[in-house]
């Protein structure tokens, strides 16, 4: 079941043509009589530090889909029973912190089709740098986890989708809130969702878990030591960025896990990932120009899954963890090159054990650190998420595979490099934010660019 309602707003040529709000109606019930879920979800530390967060926004960009097949069309089955979540405030009972939780009402995702007629495929996936109008492509823009779980807002869903025509294609993105969800379980969903659209056959894509973990020491629900959610509603805001994709072929990504292993001794092993984040890290570094004494640091995304025995590969919720910081000045990190700067990442991951990673976790409660508050932002600072590991080509909806993959405009930061599979033998894809100065400076970085192959 769906409500729907027509919308004529335009940003970035971008025209929303209908809004819709899809609800479960399973076993021949209807929505109006089937009677809501009293189900709670309660989030873990994991889960909460994400809420000031905006929204994980990633999709993939299509071919022209034969006809009769229309954006309508496409959303039909996708929806039923799977996308039925809208988070809420609950009463902590201690003292005077709140706790959050997943509620399980059945009020449904929100489905977006829109136009954007005079954007071609070309424009979006031919060039380096990636044009804003990629933004508009998303819902949800400028909401932050903790806006679905305030009482005073409007009921905001945990996901939304959106599909938008465009001139020659179609861009196909999905919206989820990250106080209740990953990168893996973003593309696990994007994966099962596609697979529907594509086939009548049986699913195989398997099920999520959907329990929580929790440590043992840790109380459930988590309180929080304030009265109200609303100082994490405040959405941050860095410096303008601007952004490009690049393109990394194995045979590159090869080169330089050789080189960055060159002078290692012992049984550690830098990866393909960390030897082309640590290439990044010394480009970016020169491209801001920043004094041999500033301190400069990288942070990687950890999942926990398969570093904490408890929580399952398959497992719904947050597992991510920003625990990996290297640091070093940058004047150090310049005049070693590659293979210092690869070992300290290595060497960063390294330190994520599952006794760091459970520990953090049962202390979480007692001093709660959330993500992108203010004060955050530096600019010497790179992190990077999402993984290479991710099935993000695989998406046929059933004319074709993704010709590329991109980003909307929640999360992005100075320093911010979002890491895909690139879809051919082995290749990585990053989107990049920098200041404007800098990515100029980078791009024409003749060093760094020798690695980067013909932007996706």
């Amino acid at each position: 079941m769906a409500t729907e309602a027509s919308a004529s707003a335009c940003q970035h040529g971008v025209r929303i043509v209908s809004r819709r709000m899809v609800r479960p109606a399973n076993d021949g019930e209807t929505t109006a009589t089937k009677p809501k879920s009293t189900e709670t979800v309660h989030l873990t530390p994991w889960d909460l530090q994400m809420l000031t967060v905006d929204y994980i926004q990633m999709g993939v960009l299509l071919p022209r889909p034969p006809t009769p097949t229309t954006a309508e069309s496409m959303v039909d089955h996708p929806y039923a029973g799977r996308l039925a979540t809208e988070e809420h405030t609950g009463g902590s009972g201690n003292g005077n912190g709140v706790t959050v939780s997943l509620q399980c009402t059945g009020d449904g995702a929100e489905f977006v089709h829109a136009v954007a007629a005079d954007t071609t495929v070309a424009d979006v996936a031919g060039s380096l740098r990636i044009p804003r109008v990629v933004w508009s492509f998303f819902p949800l823009n400028g909401m932050v986890g903790a806006h679905a779980a305030v009482a005073s807002s409007p009921r905001i869903p945990v996901l939304a989708a959106q599909v938008t025509e465009l001139a020659d294609g179609v861009f196909v993105a999905m919206s989820l809130n990250h106080g209740v969800a990953d990168g893996t379980a973003f593309w696990h969903l994007f994966n099962t969702w596609s697979e529907i659209s594509r086939s009548s056959e049986a699913i195989t894509t398997p099920e999520p878990v959907l329990g929580r973990w929790f440590p043992d020491a840790c109380p459930v629900p988590v309180p929080l030591p304030f009265p109200t959610l609303d100082h994490a509603v405040r959405p941050f805001h860095s410096p303008p960025v601007e952004e490009c994709f690049l393109a990394f072929s194995a045979e590159s990504i090869r080169s330089l896990k050789a080189r960055a292993n060159a002078e290692i001794s012992g049984t550690a092993t830098v990866s393909s990932l960390q030897s082309l984040l640590a290439h990044l890290w010394v480009a970016v570094t020169r491209a801001r120009r920043l004094r041999p004494e500033q301190e400069t640091s990288y942070t990687l995304a950890v999942s926990c899954r398969g570093r904490v025995k408890r929580v399952p590969q398959l497992y719904s919720g947050n597992s991510m963890v920003r625990c990996a910081t290297a640091k070093v000045a940058a004047g150090e990190l310049l005049r070693g090159g590659l293979c210092p700067a690869a070992w300290r990442l290595n060497r960063a991951v390294a330190s994520c054990d599952e006794a760091a990673l459970v520990g953090s976790t049962v202390a979480w409660h007692a001093e709660p650190r959330f993500a992108y508050l203010v004060g955050w932002w530096d600019p010497a600072l790179l992190v990077t998420g999402n993984s290479p590991q991710f099935d993000v080509f695989g998406n046929d909806f059933g004319w074709g595979r993704p010709v590329a993959v991109r980003s909307g405009g929640g999360n992005k930061v100075d320093g911010r490099a979002t890491v895909y599979e690139l879809g051919r033998g082995g290749g990585i894809g990053m989107e990049l934010c920098l200041a404007p100065e800098a990515l100029a400076r980078l791009i024409a970085d003749d060093e760094f660019m020798a690695v980067v192959n013909q932007g996706q």
